[in-house]
């Protein structure tokens, strides 16, 4: 896991470090000093830490004026122990939504496992960005994650499924990216009328 590095081509675009509106705004990341873990494991020093003993994240792209942004998480999303949709909330989503943050694009490739709990966190989410227009779309959950998340009707608050899984985001540009996001959900919801 050590060596598996947040997506960076869209570090010119914009740095979680220097967004003064980031909750990451100032971190800084060193190359060769490995600290934090999920589990016995290392992870990449790139990832931030937000207050989880098992998911790290980094925020790779925010966009104020389109109200917009790309998460993209690593480790065990466990909200049975450790309820981490609490912690991202407050610490991350939150702070985002402040800021005028509506549309998150939170990237689920690295997440390992889910666990369930409530899903009282997932509904607050949802109303706090829906009432906006705004949505948020899980991409590329592993299968096994995707249907934790079904057992508890986590879909009834996220995009998920079909239309975001093998989704290749990483040719997308970010406003491109938003832009592509919309048109699935659009689609997806067609399909359901």
């Amino acid at each position: 896991m050590h060596d598996i590095e947040p997506y960076h081509r869209w570090i010119g675009d914009y740095q979680s470090s220097q967004d003064e509106q980031s909750p990451f705004y100032g971190r800084q990341h060193s190359e060769f000093s490995f600290h934090n873990k999920v589990y016995n494991y290392y992870i990449h020093p790139q990832w931030d830490d937000f207050g989880s003993s098992t998911l790290y994240a980094k925020v790779i792209f925010a966009d104020y004026e389109e109200r917009f942004t790309v998460i993209e998480l690593i480790g065990e999303w466990n909200d049975c122990l450790y309820n981490d949709i609490m912690i991202l909330k407050r610490n991350i989503i939150d702070p985002q939504i402040d800021a005028g943050i509506t549309k998150f694009a939170i990237i689920m490739e690295n997440v390992l496992n889910f666990h369930s709990s409530e899903d009282d966190y997932y509904a607050e989410w949802h109303e706090e960005v829906a009432e906006d227009g705004g949505y948020i779309c899980l991409i590329n959950s592993l299968d096994h994650v995707k249907e934790e998340m079904r057992q508890i009707y986590i879909d009834r608050y996220v995009s998920m499924g079909e239309d975001l899984d093998g989704f290749t985001w990483r040719k997308y540009k970010p406003r491109a990216l938003m832009h592509e996001l919309e048109s699935r959900r659009e689609r997806a919801m067609k399909y359901l009328n």
